[in-house]
């Protein structure tokens, strides 16, 4: 990983170990897990801490203190800690510690009958000993008569519990304290045995192809391209336990920890306390022992499947058989920040390859390099085109949005058919997932006289306004300022809110529908522990009706009595500067497409748009993911993107806009000396500016034929050149490999 994403092997290995097993040389604080996300106990500078926070999960004490612009930043801190709203790893001798609970049990002089009896006359005619009698007596009954020991917490709920009689019991030698080691995860009970899963005859057809690849010796990638809703899952079900079966190790990664809480009940209810689970909202202690479990080398207390976010490939896995990359196309498998940026999904096939191990890759709408890879052979694939049980594919319906306002069918955000659709699913008791791929209440606050729109002072991008804190906030650097009540540039109280994100799609709906309950999952509803699968539990149960969310809900969620799905605005995936958007835009709206009539009639999925005709809506409406492949390979061969060759950008930071652009500058062309036409820039990105950091990029595009080590060496060294020339220090140059 440290040769390939071209970083240093420490930065691998901070991203690998669980903290409790490493030192640690600066301070870092995150979102306590217990935080309840209650806020108005927080003053403005603990809001904007919080507010990066949500953004940057896991931060040094000071790159924060520079974001917000504080050097005083430890009282803020500490004031935050005090509240439970943060905690702070600073111990540099800090180790993994096991949980220990303590038991209380009787002393053994005690454990016979007579010696019993004469304990309890004794205490009986002791005139200060009555709590002491009251609590043995219960002791005694859940302690089945003194032959077993009981722990203090189970003793803790009881009427007669004292902690000053116990201490008296254990002082006078009847009570004896011993801590046991204990696992900080849940057990399981009432396990299914997966061979009651009937597959149908395409799910058996699949699982005999892929059974039949795990027999082999050679390890094989095999991509599974199933429709929404063929029952993918029970396939992966069957296939783990072959693998457990003889002994060996699964690892099931997913993009999304929201869909590891839903996965993780499916696949306990077969597997039980075989499953341990891996990602970033569990706690250090509970990451640390999933982590000792999963290369215990005694097979009956390891764990046989893991499940988890990208970090779980870090695992050192004692005996692994199986990878199974579950939403093989989804981009939250790439890693952004900080290095290593690694594409869990490749890592996952190298992986599986060191360790003779076999991969399925599994997804509805596959990346265009994965089905190209299984085109020209590379990964065997199998095919699941019906949805399981015989239901339907969901109906897509297009709504011009530029009709509809023309004909005034449109209130607030929601065309009229949106709406009647919405209201005929909440009067049959249906329920409604509405998609909007923007957090946030409105996403610029504007000035109608003189158009002043308020920006970030430490970014190139406004500021979105935020109604749960009435504040103007920058997603990228936390920045956070109160709402103006007029325009400070002419005056004017005339100000109105542009565009529109999750909090105001949430906001309309409770007005058009007021008697409909709806619940909102983004990146800010789901900030505290655990929030995430409070959504999502009750979305199943049906205490909610409507469900509005960003691209978290888009991600192979399971829900039974969905019936509409309304992509409110399909004209924000589109229209993106990218050559991975056309592709990106299908996918996410054939994802949240599929949530739709899973379980019972036909679902409706509507999408609002101003531009019907683009192809990749046709695509979407036709369920046509070959012609969304085919047009996109066409084109990527002609202008030589991926899969054609590699593609590495070089990111170039410096505060200072006149030194970044010499030395980018100065860097390309020494660049193009050695890789001639396969350098290009550098430009600046669409956000030009994060953190008072003016940014730069440079693309080297590596084609098939070129020696791709080679490449990364000459990258490396000219830049260890570029930096260790004089006034060139303070500029930051990153590599990603493989960007996304």
């Amino acid at each position: 990983m440290s040769r390939y994403y071209m970083c240093c092997i420490g930065d691998v290995m901070s991203a690998a170990l669980p903290s409790v097993f490493r030192l640690a040389s600066e301070s870092m604080i995150t979102v306590h897990p217990d935080f309840d996300g209650e806020l108005s106990s927080l003053n403005d500078k603990e809001l904007r801490i919080l507010n990066i926070l949500s953004d940057h999960p896991v931060m040094k004490v000071n790159d924060v203190s520079v974001a917000i612009g504080l050097q005083k930043i430890m009282p803020v801190i500490n004031s935050m800690i005090d509240k439970g709203v943060i905690v702070m790893d600073e111990d540099l001798q800090q180790r993994f510690k096991p949980a220990k609970v303590t038991y209380l049990r009787i002393d053994e002089k005690y454990s016979t009958q007579e010696a019993a009896k004469a304990l309890f006359d004794q205490l009986e005619q002791k005139r200060n000993a009555r709590k002491q009698l009251d609590f043995m007596l219960r002791f005694m009954q859940l302690s089945s008569f003194g032959s077993k020991a009981v722990s203090k917490k189970e003793l803790a709920v009881l009427p007669e519990f004292s902690q000053s009689t116990i201490n008296t019991l254990v002082k006078n030698g009847i009570l004896c304290k011993e801590e046991r080691i204990e696992s900080r995860l849940k057990k399981y009970d009432n396990i299914i045995s997966p061979d009651t899963i009937e597959l149908n005859n395409e799910q058996q057809s699949a699982y005999d192809f892929i059974s039949d690849k795990l027999q082999r010796d050679k390890p094989e990638t095999i991509l599974l391209h199933g429709v929404t809703s063929s029952g993918k899952t029970e396939v992966y079900i069957k296939l783990i336990q072959k693998v457990i079966g003889q002994g060996k190790q699964v690892l099931y990664l997913l993009p999304e920890i929201a869909l590891t809480a839903q996965i993780i009940n499916r696949l306990r209810k077969y597997f039980g306390d075989l499953v341990g689970v891996y990602h970033s909202r569990f706690s250090q202690g509970q990451r640390a022992e999933v982590w000792n479990r999963t290369m215990c080398s005694d097979k009956n207390k390891r764990y046989s499947l893991i499940l988890g976010a990208r970090s779980s490939l870090f695992l050192p896995f004692a005996d692994l058989g199986l990878v199974i990359v579950d939403e093989e196309h989804d981009s939250s498998y790439k890693q952004h920040e900080p290095a290593p940026r690694y594409n869990a999904r490749d890592t996952a096939i190298y992986l599986a390859n060191i360790c003779h191990a076999h991969t399925v890759l599994g997804s509805a709408t596959p990346s265009v390099e994965s089905y190209y890879n299984a085109q020209i052979g590379k990964y065997s694939m199998v095919e699941m085109t019906h949805r399981y049980g015989g239901l339907q594919l969901p109906e897509v319906l297009c709504v011009d949005m530029k009709e509809a306002m023309r004909r005034k069918e449109v209130t607030g955000y929601f065309s009229d058919f949106l709406a009647s659709n919405i209201q005929n699913a909440l009067q049959n008791k249906e329920q409604v997932i509405l998609f909007q791929n923007r957090r946030g209440f409105s996403l610029r606050l504007e000035c109608d006289d003189c158009h002043w729109t308020p920006q970030c002072t430490n970014c190139d991008v406004s500021l979105v306004f935020h109604k749960s804190n009435n504040s103007l906030r920058c997603h990228y650097c936390g920045t956070s300022i109160p709402l103006p009540s007029y325009c400070p540039v002419c005056g004017s109280h005339n100000l109105k809110m542009k565009g529109y994100g999750t909090e105001r799609i949430e906001d309309e709906i409770a007005q058009l529908f007021p008697s409909a309950r709806v619940a909102r999952m983004d990146l800010d509803t789901t900030l505290s522990k655990n929030k995430h699968l409070e959504i999502i539990s009750d979305f199943e149960d049906r205490k909610t009706d409507i469900l509005v969310g960003t691209q978290m809900v888009t991600k192979g969620l399971d829900f039974d009595n969905v019936s509409v799905v309304g992509i409110v605005s399909a004209d924000n995936l589109i229209n993106y500067p990218d050559f991975r958007s056309f592709e990106r835009s299908f996918q996410q709206m054939m994802q949240v497409a599929g949530r739709a009539g899973r379980h019972g009639h036909r679902g409706k999925v509507i999408i609002q748009t101003y531009n019907p005709w683009h192809q990749a809506i046709r695509n979407v409406i036709d369920n046509n993911y070959i012609g969304m492949y085919q047009s996109q390979i066409t084109e990527r061969r002609v202008f030589r993107y991926p899969p054609f060759c590699k593609l590495i950008e070089i990111t170039l930071r410096d505060r200072d806009s006149d030194r970044l652009n010499d030395v980018a500058d100065d860097f390309a062309y020494r660049l193009r000396q050695y890789l001639d036409k396969r350098v290009i820039g550098p430009e600046y990105p669409s956000v030009s500016r994060v953190r008072n950091y003016y940014i730069k990029r440079i693309i080297i595009r590596v084609e098939k034929g070129d020696s791709l080590p080679a490449v990364k060496q000459t990258i490396i060294n000219l830049s260890d050149q570029i930096l260790s020339e004089k006034n060139n220090h303070s500029v930051k140059i990153l590599f990603d490999p493989d960007p996304q």
